[in-house]
């Protein structure tokens, strides 16, 4: 099933992406690592790696296009409700300190890539970090065009060489069953708004 209506999946419980926990390359980083101030992940889903920031102490908000995705991120995290938002990651408005994304970029078609990375620009505040795990080999079905959509290394590095510094860059060793050494967790720093 190619997805293009996020809310239909959610409602048609077609979530393969949903492992009912949060991401494990996130998890990991954030092991060894801070974040510090308000903190979006869009694409958020059901909410589980705005719930596991928010258990680290992170002020964390999720928001994600699915009004079924994000009501049932409150009913599963009632004390989180507040934090998420139903909302279009190309027409939301704020200023973050950083941005958390588990292949929120790869589940959009390739040619809304710029477009993405132009969102996530905005929403930034200046010096602000995008930590993303990126798909750089879905597992695909012979003759599936996505999504996910994967991007090499070498695409995601033109993607977003103008406006961010690479600060960190490595497959991660936690991963889903089957995305081991599918995946890659970069960390960049927005310069230039």
């Amino acid at each position: 099933m190619n997805v293009t209506d996020w809310n239909q999946a959610y409602q048609e419980n077609f979530t393969p992406w949903d492992k009912g926990l949060p991401s494990p390359p996130l998890v990991e980083w954030l092991a060894s690592n801070t974040l510090s101030g308000q903190v979006l992940v869009p694409g958020c889903g059901v909410g589980h790696d705005v719930a596991h920031l928010v258990s680290l102490g992170i002020d964390a908000y999720g928001l994600d296009i699915a009004p079924t995705a994000v009501a049932r991120a409150k009913k599963h995290y009632p004390q989180l409700a507040e934090r998420f938002v139903c909302a279009d990651l190309f027409e939301f408005r704020g200023q973050y300190d950083a941005i958390v994304e588990h292949t929120c970029l790869c589940a959009l078609p390739p040619e809304w890539r710029t477009k993405y990375r132009d969102a996530v620009a905005s929403l930034l505040k200046p010096g602000g970090l995008l930590v993303g795990v990126f798909f750089i080999n879905p597992e695909m079905d012979p003759g599936e065009t996505g999504p996910p959509f994967g991007i090499s290394m070498d695409e995601l590095t033109a993607l977003f060489a103008e406006r961010f510094q690479v600060v960190e860059d490595h497959v991660p060793t936690a991963a889903y069953p089957g995305r081991e050494g599918r995946e890659s967790l970069r960390v960049l720093r927005l310069t230039s708004v």
